[in-house]
């Protein structure tokens, strides 16, 4: 008995030994009020979703909760109201000011999406100067800037489906095209700084979408494998980037109807039609990680291949 609470008292000191880190906010101004005793710990594990050294059975059991997968929303159109005809309106500003053709709508759908530097340069061919795009991109936020009038509200059912993940301790990432200044000062103003554990700006990447690197840099950042992150947007282009980076995609139908983004893993109007069961089922995927069963079914393959070549064995009815 002696030995046995000596173990006991172990594994309660090993399940509260982490280092006080407290990866998720501490308030929410936005009115989220998650209503649990978060305690300290180390989260997410990198790149397990179990981890087979810990020998506390609670805190693995607890990991493999919601601690194993993580989320990468994008901004407008997914958690905040989305301006479309803002971001239109500000390129065709931008060309006026520049005396450049206005874009035509197949070509602003075409760099829905990307960064400002690189729709310019490699789209619409404006200029190939370093300084110049840097320019152009900085004047083209400021309009669109001085358009949206710094009037941001969550979109309907964001708000608790942001709580419901606060509440199970699921990492958050957010990723944008828009630089980190503007993306911190609409977290501010709609009060949620604190909330995302990592958040990717324009700044951080090369390219935009359909470019994965977004997505990639913030699994990354998260610590997670590409196939324990899932991916919020609301346009093919994010479909295309997350499944090119080996994420699942949650496409919000804001702009688009939910037709047209089939190609996502699901497609809902609001997020609070989901659940972190509908999260876990979409990351529970195999992975090299914790093996696979193609060697198997490809030894079987080759035993059906072997037994169809074997000789096959004729028999003439005049001998017997």
């Amino acid at each position: 008995m002696t030995r046995i609470k000596a173990q006991a008292m172990e594994l309660t000191k090993e399940t509260f030994s982490y280092r006080e880190e407290e990866r998720l906010p501490r308030e929410f101004r936005g009115k989220i009020e998650t209503g649990v005793d978060r305690r300290p710990g180390l989260w997410p594990p990198e790149n397990k979703a179990d981890n087979p050294s810990l020998n506390n059975p609670l805190v693995r059991q607890e990991r493999m909760g919601s601690g194993w997968l993580g989320v990468i929303f994008e901004w407008e159109g997914v958690l905040v109201e989305d301006s479309p005809d803002l971001e239109k309106q500000s390129w065709l500003s931008l060309s006026q000011e520049e005396g450049k053709s206005p874009p035509p709508t197949f070509v602003l759908r075409r760099i829905e999406g990307m960064k400002n530097e690189q729709a310019i340069g490699e789209v619409l061919c404006w200029s190939r100067d370093s300084s110049e795009l840097k320019r152009m991109s900085s004047r083209k936020e400021e309009i669109y800037q001085s358009l949206q009038g710094g009037v941001y509200r969550f979109r309907s059912g964001s708000q608790a489906f942001v709580n419901v993940l606060l509440h199970h301790k699921v990492p958050m990432a957010l990723v944008s095209t828009r630089p980190r200044k503007s993306i911190e000062r609409e977290i501010e103003d709609i009060g949620i700084e604190g909330v995302f554990n990592v958040i990717v700006a324009a700044e951080d990447v090369y390219r935009g979408k359909p470019d994965p690197e977004m997505f990639v840099y913030a699994a990354q950042l998260l610590q997670f494998i590409p196939e324990r992150c899932i991916v919020f947007g609301n346009s093919n282009q994010t479909v295309e980037a997350a499944h090119d980076a080996k994420m699942k995609c949650v496409a919000v139908a804001s702009k688009h109807p939910v037709y047209e983004l089939s190609a996502a893993d699901l497609v809902v109007r609001r997020l609070d039609e989901l659940s972190v069961v509908d999260l876990k089922g979409l990351a529970a995927v195999e992975s090299p990680e914790f093996g696979s069963d193609e060697p198997e079914l490809e030894m079987e393959v080759e035993a059906e291949e072997e037994r169809r070549s074997a000789p096959v064995a004729v028999y003439d009815d005049d001998f017997w």
